[in-house]
């Protein structure tokens, strides 16, 4: 499992635990683990977007499991860092639909303007190109999703417009 041997400060607030608890609610008390996705999610964004290992042991002691099980789903779906991340991350579906419209085309572009390969972040911490899985808006391809948000129909020019955006504070995540 790809980790960060940075160290990260972790910080379960009241507020954050009180969350926890109300998610914990939805299901029975011997089924803690049922609310790992949703729980997972919480903790990441209060982190900086990303899960220590630390920080995973920390969730599976509040859901009272064991570590690997937390590994395993953090290890698996891609909406889960285990690393420092940019704080605007590219995320183009690179499956079929995008790609028949040029999605690999447009990554390469958007690596090239923000000079770094895929799956690397800007000197300045604030770009992250990654290609993931169907995000299931085929109809709008080619697309990525940045933050909680599908930018849909893409060229070049609302890649460079996205870009500056993001630069100019003009672009919210949630």
């Amino acid at each position: 499992m790809e980790v960060s041997h940075i160290k990260q400060e972790i910080n379960i607030t009241e507020a954050l635990m009180e969350r926890i608890n109300e998610l914990l609610s939805h299901y029975p008390a011997d089924k803690k683990k049922s609310a790992l996705l949703p729980v997972l999610h919480d903790v990441q964004d209060a982190h900086d977007n990303w899960l220590s290992i630390e920080l995973m042991d920390k969730v599976a002691e509040i859901l009272e499991i064991k570590p690997i099980e937390v590994y395993e789903v953090v290890s698996f779906y891609t909406m889960f860092n285990r690393r420092p991340i940019g704080k605007f991350m590219f995320e183009f579906c690179q499956t079929s639909s995008c790609c028949l419209r040029g999605a690999e085309n447009l990554m390469d572009y958007t690596c090239e303007k923000l000079g770094v390969n895929l799956g690397e972040t800007t000197a300045d911490g604030l770009f992250e190109v990654r290609g993931v899985e169907c995000l299931g808006a085929c109809g709008y391809a080619p697309m990525l999703q940045l933050g909680d948000f599908y930018k849909e129909n893409l060229t070049k020019e609302k890649i460079d417009e996205l870009i500056e955006d993001c630069k100019n504070g003009k672009v919210s995540l949630h």
